[in-house]
């Protein structure tokens, strides 16, 4: 059923639309780890790119695309315009910290704002779906936002090309954290019809063992030290874990669980039917 009473899948937003969740959210993260791991400073740029190509896939999801610098026009009451809002100066300053030197680091720390910014504006976007049982959660944003960090510090771990210290895994483990008890919560505020939980369900069983073994990966690394070769090579099944979990998670969000809420119609009129008096 695509309309009426009962509840049904929205077919607005498809699989580009969850790319924007999926890539804008991963390289926002990206960006806001490698201010606080210190680099290298390549992964701004490779941030902001993962960035740019979310935005190209909800672009190209839109029937007539140049009508999209309409967005720009709302930003009062729209988070979506916030979010195209936030975007220029996020990618202008991660790619100005990938490259320059001398201020490379104020440059770092205003792209991780703008990074977090952008990530909490796509929080809000679906929060505000409020016809959607499973987006208007209030604990759809904080959710979004610890998924992009857990996703921002697998891609770190996958790309940095150097061991990580107690000091990334320590941020690694809070983010996974964070990510798992936000889920947990989110979960349990769930409204909607069975399908949406079930769906949301089939999520969990992706997103909890992505999630806790990345989180044993950390703590055995760093309670039993390994040589670097084989503790290289858990620092990458983790963070491809930590990054493959909160992906499939998104996109089931946008595209499995978003079921609207339907119609409420207690007493639906019955053409020609006389009207009984109670």
């Amino acid at each position: 059923m695509s309309y009426g009473p009962r509840s049904w899948l929205q077919g607005a937003w498809d699989w580009r639309a969850a790319a924007n969740f999926m890539a804008g959210g991963a390289g926002s993260g990206l960006v806001v780890v490698t201010f606080l791991a210190g680099g290298p400073g390549w992964l701004f740029a490779a941030g902001a790119l993962l960035v740019a190509a979310g935005l190209l896939a909800v672009w190209a999801e839109i029937g007539r695309p140049w009508r999209a610098l309409n967005v720009f026009r709302h930003a009062r009451r729209s988070w979506m315009s916030r979010e195209a809002l936030v975007a220029p100066p996020l990618l202008a300053a991660a790619f100005a910290a990938a490259f320059a030197h001398r201020a490379a680091l104020p440059l770092a720390a205003v792209a991780a704002l703008l990074a977090l910014a952008f990530v909490y504006c796509q929080g809000r976007i679906l929060q505000a779906a409020r016809g959607i049982p499973a987006w208007r959660s209030r604990f759809t944003t904080p959710l979004v936002v610890a998924t992009a960090l857990a996703e921002g510090a697998g891609l770190w771990l996958l790309l940095a090309g150097r061991p990580a210290t107690l000091a990334m895994w320590s941020g690694l483990a809070l983010a996974l954290v964070a990510r798992i008890v936000q889920w947990s919560a989110w979960r349990g505020s769930l409204g909607g019809t069975p399908r949406a939980r079930a769906a949301a369900d089939q999520a969990g069983r992706v997103l909890k063992p992505s999630t806790l073994l990345p989180l044993a990966a950390a703590l055995l690394l760093v309670v039993a030290p390994m040589p670097p070769a084989v503790g290289l090579a858990l620092q990458w099944a983790a963070g491809a874990l930590a990054l493959a979990g909160g992906a499939w998670f998104k996109y089931t969000l946008v595209t499995r669980v978003a079921f609207n809420q339907g119609f409420a119609i207690p007493h639906p009129p019955v053409r020609g039917a006389r009207r009984q008096e109670a």
